[in-house]
């Protein structure tokens, strides 16, 4: 497990980032064991979509078609599961990571970079899926799958219509995921049991790199400062998080009465 000094180290970038900590009353709901059951369904569920976005990126905007297509196959086991449930732990663990030949389109010119970070980045979430299904099926949680809650719907609802600054708001949103998800694992942990507490430091790591490689390719593609659009988002991000919000999830806002 991460030390104390450095989990506030990883964590200091994040809490500057983001426009306001989690609501108490966020953390008080979360900490009820009847909600445990929705809080671990909504993470796996979260890891899924992180990874998918991150292929709907690639698709779009770095590779060919034939390339796109062998991507996709790489995540339908883990989309079979959680929407149809067809599968199970194991035969997720047997699935092999992607490595077939990526043709990087010739006419953009930041294919590569996507393609270096978002590989590497949909491996981790595939991974992190297989390990909430795990401590799930230790807990004797049976996997039943659960609406989106309106966070990430909401911030997409913001993004530009024109490129690339389709492309530059849909990373910005990305690091806000990783970053308020990077927090809330952090303020959860103490209040959880020590396996899952365990699981949430460690993940710790990852999703503070994720937050800033969104960043560091959002600001790269874009020929001007991000700063002004990524405080936008902030504002956009910290109201869906401190409002009332009638669907307790893990990134809920505060739980209405």
């Amino acid at each position: 497990m991460e030390s104390y000094s450095a989990i506030s180290s990883l964590l200091q970038p994040i809490e500057t980032f983001l426009q306001c900590d989690t609501p108490e009353e966020w953390l008080v709901e979360a900490q009820k064991p009847e909600n445990l059951a929705t809080i671990l369904t909504d993470h796996l569920l979260c890891e899924l979509k992180a990874g998918q976005s991150a292929m709907l990126l690639i698709k779009k905007y770095a590779v060919d078609q034939n390339s796109a297509v062998d991507l996709h196959h790489w995540l339908r086991p883990y989309e079979a599961f959680a929407y149809k449930n067809i599968g199970d732990l194991k035969m997720l663990k047997e699935q092999n990571n992607f490595s077939k030949n990526i043709i990087v389109k010739s006419d953009s010119p930041y294919s590569q970079q996507l393609i270096d970070k978002m590989v590497l980045l949909i491996k981790e979430e595939l991974h992190h899926f297989c390990q909430v299904l795990e401590i799930m099926d230790k807990k004797g949680i049976v996997y039943q799958s659960i609406p989106a809650s309106r966070y990430a719907k909401g911030m997409f609802s913001h993004v530009k219509t024109y490129e690339p600054d389709t492309l530059i708001d849909k990373l910005i949103i990305g690091a806000y995921i990783e970053a308020r998800s990077c927090e809330r694992f952090a303020r959860l942990a103490p209040y959880m049991d020590n396996d899952i507490a365990g699981f949430y430091f460690s993940l710790l790591r990852s999703e503070a790199r994720h937050f800033q490689d969104y960043l560091n390719l959002a600001q790269s593609i874009s020929s001007k400062d991000i700063l002004p659009r990524i405080q936008e988002f902030g504002r956009i991000e910290a109201e869906l998080i401190s409002s009332p919000d009638k669907d307790f999830k893990f990134h809920s806002g505060i739980p209405a009465q």
